[in-house]
């Protein structure tokens, strides 16, 4: 997968709770088949199915053949990318707060020490 395309389609397949719960039970599991994981839902194999292969299509799931079943496991590679992306933008956001922060402690500082308060009257 390709970088940032990549991040893009596991979030995109993450934006939906239905298929969330899946890839947890997935991953709890250590694999499933459709049939299985629709025996406990409200939906039918056919419903589930589809949302298992949204999953795959965004490398979140492997499906293996065997025979007349496809077994579904978690690939965690998408979601260690997705982790990462997180952590690049909120250490981005970090700093700047950070140096947001430090100009806004100056900021009152230098304004208590030189000037009186807006709005007092000397």
């Amino acid at each position: 997968m390709d970088g940032r395309g990549s991040v893009d389609r596991v979030f995109a397949a993450l934006g939906d709770a239905g298929r969330r719960s899946l890839i947890e039970t997935v991953a709890t599991r250590g694999s499933a088949t459709a049939t299985e994981l629709a025996a406990e839902l409200p939906v039918t194999r056919q419903a589930v199915a589809k949302q298992l292969c949204s999953l795959a299509d965004a490398g979140l799931l492997q499906a293996t053949r065997a025979g007349r079943e496809t077994r579904y496991e978690v690939t965690p590679a998408p979601l260690e990318e997705a982790v990462e992306w997180m952590v690049s933008v909120g250490s981005a956001w970090d700093e700047r707060l950070t140096a947001l922060r430090r100009s806004l402690s100056g900021y009152g500082k230098s304004r208590s020490s030189s000037q009186p308060p807006p709005g007092s009257r000397s």
